[in-house]
């Protein structure tokens, strides 16, 4: 008897030990970001991760829509936009904490192969009949919102004649970032695919996106955005509500120095 109490103790003690050695691991943390962060906020993640943080799932899309989807109340707990606004909205709803600056964008074109200026300035050219300018949805996803800002600084900046960025927007073809557009096809840049594809000439979108595309299809073209017509992205990220201890943790990181770092090296700039 004494011999099997032993035992017992024995193997209660083990188990004690053994239950006080094994921390739980902790919850996965939920961010939804951005499509255009796809590459460097997967990279932030990871970091995050071997750093010691929560492990990460991450949720890619047009701002617009994860903003719709989290108001309906999906179950996000950060919240990185290719905007202000729309974080702005959910904080102004009281579901997102205060909204932070945390990189820039900028625009650029990336264009078929072969496609010219034909020597007229990049304004002009876009108004020409036979060239296809592709753009993401406007309202949907801030890609469009910013393409057509664009559109509108040609025409009061003068780079163009009064009545061109209403004939801009109405040429416009919005292939991406809508509730109805296609998803975006696993592994590959869809605005690459989409210019390499012929289904647009040129694409209006965020240099950072088309420096990849160009990785990804070598003959495709980057052409700049003169600074007087070109719109500067900001882009905001958010605890949503309630705001959990890993969430905290996770922007803090992407505002910290590492954070700054990798953004950097994905051709983004500081906020």
């Amino acid at each position: 008897m004494n011999r099997l109490r032993t035992l017992a103790s024995a193997l209660t003690m083990s188990l004690v030990a053994g239950c006080a050695g094994t921390a739980p691991a902790p919850a996965p943390l939920s961010v939804y970001a951005a499509g255009s962060l796809r590459a460097a906020m997967t990279d932030l993640a990871r970091a995050f991760e071997r750093q010691g943080g929560a492990p990460v799932r991450l949720t890619f899309g047009a701002s617009g829509l994860l903003k719709d989807r989290i108001e309906a109340g999906e179950p996000a707990q950060v919240f990185a936009s290719a905007n202000m606004t729309h974080p702005e909205a959910l904080r102004a709803a009281g579901k997102a904490d205060a909204v932070v600056a945390f990189t820039r964008n900028a625009l650029c074109l990336l264009a078929r192969p072969g496609f010219s200026l034909q020597g007229k300035s990049l304004a002009q050219r876009l108004l020409d009949a036979d060239v296809r300018v592709g753009t993401s949805t406007p309202r949907a996803d801030p890609s469009g919102d910013y393409a057509f800002q664009m559109f509108e600084r040609i025409e009061s900046t003068g780079a163009a004649a009064a009545g061109s960025a209403a004939a801009l927007k109405a040429k416009a073809l919005q292939l991406t970032g809508g509730p109805n557009s296609p998803p975006p096809p696993a592994g590959r840049n869809v605005y690459g695919m989409l210019v390499a594809e012929g289904q647009a000439d040129v694409f209006v979108t965020y240099c950072t996106n088309a420096t990849q595309a160009r990785r990804e299809v070598a003959t495709l073209q980057v052409l700049p955005v003169p600074d007087a017509i070109n719109v500067s992205a900001t882009y905001g990220i958010a605890n949503v509500r309630p705001s959990t201890a890993s969430a905290r943790a996770f922007v803090d990181f992407v505002l910290g120095t590492k954070g700054q770092a990798i953004l950097r090296g994905y051709g983004f700039s500081a906020p």
